[in-house]
């Protein structure tokens, strides 16, 4: 497999999840502010000069993002405790709850509309498989 196939399958499954972890009732969040509440949600308790150095977006784009989710009430800033003047950004307890609500469904329909129901069962199971050896 060269590089442009395996980025090809990288995108293909990243959109296969998006997917499964959406649905038409969820809040619709841009590019950036999931990027965003992936990082706070790995690095919890960042700034947002960490999160920019993180994500490569620039510091205004992810204080936009932050500021937006903020106001949705998806993630807390609180002050740092050694720099008052930078704020320590968290999940909000109802995002980690939505992430993890989302993050348990199933996969199985979505991948047997993209491959049809004969080959759903095998690719469940190479994806198994690849979770396992790619960890």
């Amino acid at each position: 497999m060269d590089g442009v196939r395996l980025h090809r399958l990288g995108k293909r499954l990243i959109d296969l999840a998006r997917q499964v972890t959406t649905d038409a009732g969820d809040t619709e969040l841009t590019p950036g502010e999931v990027a965003v509440l992936e990082d706070v949600l790995k690095h919890p308790g960042s700034a947002v000069t960490e999160i920019q150095a993180r994500t490569g977006f620039a510091q205004s784009h992810v204080s936009a993002s932050v500021a937006r989710l903020r106001e949705r009430g998806l993630i807390v800033a609180t002050p740092d405790p050694q720099d008052r003047r930078r704020t320590r950004l968290t999940l909000a307890e109802i995002a980690n709850q939505a992430i993890m609500r989302r993050a348990g469904r199933p996969a199985d329909a979505t991948i047997a509309e993209a491959v049809g129901p004969d080959r759903a069962e095998r690719v469940m199971q190479l994806l198994d498989e690849l979770a396992d050896l790619l960890p």
